[in-house]
């Protein structure tokens, strides 16, 4: 009697633990109609000193006075920006020029996006400034498989240091994966044919993905983001990762933006000049549906609202920044948010 109670003892405990085991597999939500938002923040630094990085001016005793209220700020306004024109909050978030891993902690449990069970994806980045990119997600619609940061480097150039582009892969509903990618390519500083090598290295390691990617599964579902700092024309985009405009029937790399670009639009405003920096690239199989997931030109928008811009003096609008120079204006960002819409 004792041998069979405790088999039906230890059958019960088993059947127990199975059951648990089988209970903390959550299936994922639907993700139809929720939003990929794109958004360079301008510079979202904490108010605290790290000694690795360059963040002297973004502190309180800097020389930008960057307090504890003026972050609160910030955080309120990219709140804001990043959820405008939405019903439902994103069901994924790619930030550029985040300064660490804090920052996003504080901006997914700010505002109306702490509603939201959101993961983070992030990694350090060699550049000087402490700069990086960074991803928010909701858990409960989108499963974090593995992430990793590709570094961009020049042999010809051994001290150069910039921003990993960060690369995200994941699982939505119904075991559809997607691999996400976001940059942050190297500036126009020093002049924009200058700094073109810059661009096209980060444009090369970006491809470089792609095609690995493509190689294991051409009908990958891919969508690369953030601020490449090239426009759709320019060499690094357009020749280099080989993104081209929805009507190329050859490309495997659609820019949904382009369009945007070509009508004068823009996500950055340069010396009165719109252009668009910002881009949603999408595999060609999601263009087609062809893998669960589809998107199309019109579910790619620039979020021009008039919160969002500063009209000068002349009457011409630009992005509302944060600060000018060293003048603080209390803006949202440099650049526009982008967002993308799920199907």
């Amino acid at each position: 009697m004792k041998k069979i109670a405790l088999f039906s003892l230890a059958l019960f405990i088993s059947s127990v633990s199975v059951y648990a085991q089988k209970g903390t597999k959550t299936a994922l939500k639907p993700f139809h109609s929720r939003a990929i938002v794109s958004y360079n923040v301008e510079n979202l630094f904490d108010t605290i000193d790290d000694p690795n990085v360059i963040d002297e001016e973004f502190l309180p005793s800097g020389k930008l006075k960057w307090t504890s209220e003026r972050y609160n700020v910030k955080l309120d306004h990219l709140v804001e920006a990043i959820t405008m024109n939405l019903k439902e909050n994103p069901i994924i978030i790619g930030l550029v020029e985040i300064e660490n891993k804090g920052v996003l902690t504080d901006l997914k449990n700010h505002g109306r996006l702490a509603k939201t069970n959101y993961g983070i994806a992030h990694k350090d980045s060699p550049d000087a400034r402490g700069i990086d990119c960074g991803l928010l997600y909701d858990q409960d619609c989108f499963k974090l498989i593995s992430m990793e940061n590709l570094t961009v480097s020049i042999d010809s150039i051994p001290d150069f240091k910039t921003r990993d582009i960060l690369y995200v892969k994941g699982e939505l509903q119904g075991g559809k994966v997607i691999h996400l990618f976001v940059n942050h390519w190297p500036s126009r500083r020093g002049g924009e044919d200058e700094s073109e090598i810059r661009r096209i290295q980060a444009a090369k390691v970006a491809r470089a993905k792609v095609d690995a990617i493509l190689k294991a599964d051409p009908k990958a579902n891919i969508v690369l983001m953030g601020d490449f700092n090239d426009h759709p024309d320019n060499k690094s985009v357009q020749d280099v990762l080989k993104a081209k405009e929805v009507t190329d029937q050859t490309a495997d790399l659609l820019d949904l933006l382009a369009d945007d670009h070509k009508a004068g639009k823009g996500t950055h405003n340069f010396k009165g000049q719109w252009g668009v920096l910002d881009h949603f690239i999408i595999s060609r199989a999601i263009y087609k549906g062809s893998n669960g997931i589809k998107l199309e030109p019109n579910d790619a928008i620039i979020v021009y609202e008039e919160k969002l811009l500063f009209t000068q003096k002349d009457g011409s609008k630009k992005p509302s920044t944060t600060y000018g120079g060293s003048n603080y204006y209390g803006g949202y960002s440099d650049h526009l948010p982008i967002q993308l819409i799920l199907k």
